[in-house]
C-alpha cells in the first residue's frame, strides 16, 4: 500500500517536472520510469499512473481555468462536442492525461514480468 502512494507521488512530481521542459507525452515516460523502479502488479501500477496523472492534469487544468474565470475553457468546450461545459472539458483533460500515465505504468509493469 505504501508503494502505491509513493508511486503516485513520484509519478505526479516527475510528470510535472518533465512537463516544464519536455513535450506533453513525456508524462508517459515519467510513469514508465517510476513503475519500472517500483515493482507492482500490473493492475496496481496502472491505477497508480492513472490516479497520479488524473490528479495532476485535472488539478493543473482546474487551476488554469480558475485563473482566467473559465473564459478559455468555455470557448474550447463550445468548439468541441461538450455543449460549452467547462467542467466536462476539465474532466476530459484529466482523463486523457490519466490514460496516458496509466498506459506508461502498465507498460513498465508488464516489461518487468
Amino acid at each position: 500500500m505504501i508503494k502505491f502512494f509513493v508511486s503516485i507521488a513520484l509519478i505526479a512530481l516527475l510528470s510535472f517536472i518533465f512537463g516544464l521542459f519536455l513535450p506533453w507525452w513525456s508524462i508517459a515516460v515519467a510513469a514508465f520510469v517510476v513503475s519500472l523502479l517500483i515493482h507492482q502488479r500490473p493492475v496496481v501500477a496502472f491505477f497508480a499512473g492513472f490516479l497520479a496523472l488524473l490528479l495532476l492534469w485535472g488539478g493543473l487544468a482546474w487551476y488554469i481555468d480558475m485563473a482566467n474565470d473559465s473564459i478559455l475553457s468555455a470557448r474550447v468546450a463550445g468548439i468541441l462536442p461538450l455543449h460549452g461545459s467547462s467542467v466536462a472539458l476539465l474532466i476530459v483533460t484529466g482523463v486523457i492525461g490519466a490514460l496516458v500515465g496509466g498506459g506508461g505504468s502498465l507498460t513498465a509493469a508488464f516489461l518487468r514480468k
